[in-house]
């Protein structure tokens, strides 16, 4: 059968039926095609680049070992690539229990202030909300953050997130529900103890405060910027 160009038309489980044979540029091709996906779920799972980078390295060792395993017709190839980082963050917290998600997502802020301190301001402010998303996945529980990642910051349809849970649909379903309730309730907690939600400015001295129906839609507004889950 005759080899097919490796473009990025290829399917991926045509690239994984040849790195089942041993075609090394077929390999080449799937991990420079599928290694973000990898490296993303570890990261928000681990909070640690570093982390996340040997978590990609142990799955692709994986794959070169076990692809002939993959089955095409149960599931997408992200989804098994991701169930197999599931197991591998797994095991890498399970021998390292102190593992703090203290590491950048990788989200950089532009150094220039030529749009002058407004937009400084409005940069600091950014990375505030990004920060404590950041800080509000990982304190969920692992079951809950791994469907949360997969489904809403992976984008990966409920039928591929079961797939790499090992877990029926109804069960991502249903963790889903939990995990975005329990998130919520994270964020607009971190915004109500924060100085602007208590009512004090910079000094530590009370601020004019203003009606409730106003400080509320400032805890809306802010929460969508921070990904929309503080309603």
């Amino acid at each position: 059968m005759p080899v097919v160009p490796l473009t990025d038309r290829v399917p991926d489980d045509e690239l994984m039926r040849q790195v089942a044979a041993g075609d090394g540029p077929a390999f080449a091709e799937l991990f420079r095609r599928r290694h973000p996906v990898v490296f993303r779920f570890a990261l928000h799972m681990t909070g640690s680049v570093s982390t996340a980078e040997d978590v990609v390295q142990d799955v692709f060792l994986i794959v070169m070992r076990d692809a002939v395993r993959y089955a095409a017709g149960r599931g997408a190839v992200v989804a098994w690539l991701c169930g197999i980082a599931r197991n591998c963050v797994r095991q890498r917290m399970e021998r390292d229990r102190r593992l703090a998600p203290l590491e950048s997502w990788g989200v950089q802020e532009p150094a220039s202030d030529e749009g002058g301190p407004m937009d400084a301001l409005a940069g600091l402010l950014r990375t505030e909300r990004i920060e404590l998303l950041r800080r509000a996945v990982q304190s969920l529980p692992v079951p809950y953050r791994e469907v949360l990642v997969l489904c809403d910051l992976q984008e990966m349809t409920y039928e591929d997130a079961a797939k790499a849970l090992e877990c029926p649909v109804g069960t991502v379903r249903s963790r889903l529900h939990r995990a975005r309730g329990m998130l919520t309730a994270k964020l607009c907690a971190a915004r109500d103890s924060a100085p602007a939600s208590r009512g004090e400015d910079r000094s530590g001295d009370p601020a004019p405060t203003t009606d409730t129906g106003e400080r509320d839609r400032a805890v809306r507004a802010d929460g969508a910027d921070a990904g929309g889950y503080c309603a």
